[in-house]
């Protein structure tokens, strides 16, 4: 089993090949890249290795970067001390998602979940079958988000949203029952999955649920002051500007 390793601090990549060497004697590894770029140029150059086992935070930026330059086959095992990023690795082809510091058996499952990945009821189909459940054809809007809930991925319809919050550059979601959940999504790439009937781009920070609408306050130059519901912890203003189309549409 050839084994890529993408780990950008040195003593944390000595340990893995360590603890890989337990767990699966019969493993190679093939590299051990500290970048983005690395891994690209590597994975561009050779055959998939038959796993790759990648830290988030490499020295040029995110992993989870290189699935979105380029198209990766292998599957992955995810070894970090960041566990804000489960939802972007679980479309990664992620076999597992480890926080650090990495476990001997920890690590022993993950390759007993890679052993059942290719299998026709194993995790990598129906991670498929997951994927197709919540993109219908036809239908060009989201319908539901996967959110993680401790150590469980759940979906959540859309129509239990009542906004998305951007802040320092982690998206939060509120749903109607006032949980909160960070998906892994810029409000710019909401603004193109969500039906703008039912969805409005406040300002910088908030898109909004028609239903989560409450009051709208007028403010100093033509600004408004929206109360949302569930609250925000941050104040929420609608410029003047952008004030005239939302009492457009809430109007209908």
């Amino acid at each position: 089993m050839n084994v890529l390793l993408l780990e950008d601090e040195y003593p944390a990549a000595e340990r893995l090949q360590r603890l890989l060497l337990q767990a699966a004697p019969q493993a190679r590894v093939a590299a051990v890249l500290d970048s983005v770029a690395g891994a690209v140029a590597w994975l561009t150059a050779h055959p998939a290795p038959d796993l790759i086992i990648s830290d988030i935070q490499l020295a040029d930026g995110l992993s989870l970067d290189v699935f979105d330059q380029i198209i990766v086959h292998s599957p992955v095992i995810f070894a970090t001390a960041y566990d804000a990023y489960a939802l972007r690795a679980f479309k990664a082809n992620s076999v597992d998602y480890l926080l650090k510091p990495i476990k001997l058996a920890e690590l022993q499952a993950a390759l007993l979940k890679l052993r059942e990945w290719g299998t026709p009821h194993g995790p990598a189909r129906q991670l498929e079958n997951l994927r197709d459940s919540l993109t219908r054809p036809g239908q060009p809007y989201k319908t539901r988000f996967l959110v993680r809930s401790g150590e469980q991925l759940l979906p959540l319809p859309v129509s239990a949203v009542a906004w998305f919050q951007s802040r320092h550059e982690v998206t939060t979601l509120a749903a109607t029952d006032g949980r909160r959940f960070v998906v892994d999504y810029t409000l710019e790439q909401l603004e193109s999955l969500l039906e703008p009937g039912q969805f409005f781009r406040l300002n910088r920070q908030f898109i909004a649920h028609l239903q989560a609408v409450q009051r709208l306050h007028p403010h100093f130059n033509g600004k408004l002051k929206l109360d949302l519901t569930p609250a925000p912890a941050d104040e929420v203003m609608v410029s003047k500007e952008k004030a005239t189309a939302l009492k457009a549409w809430l109007e209908g």
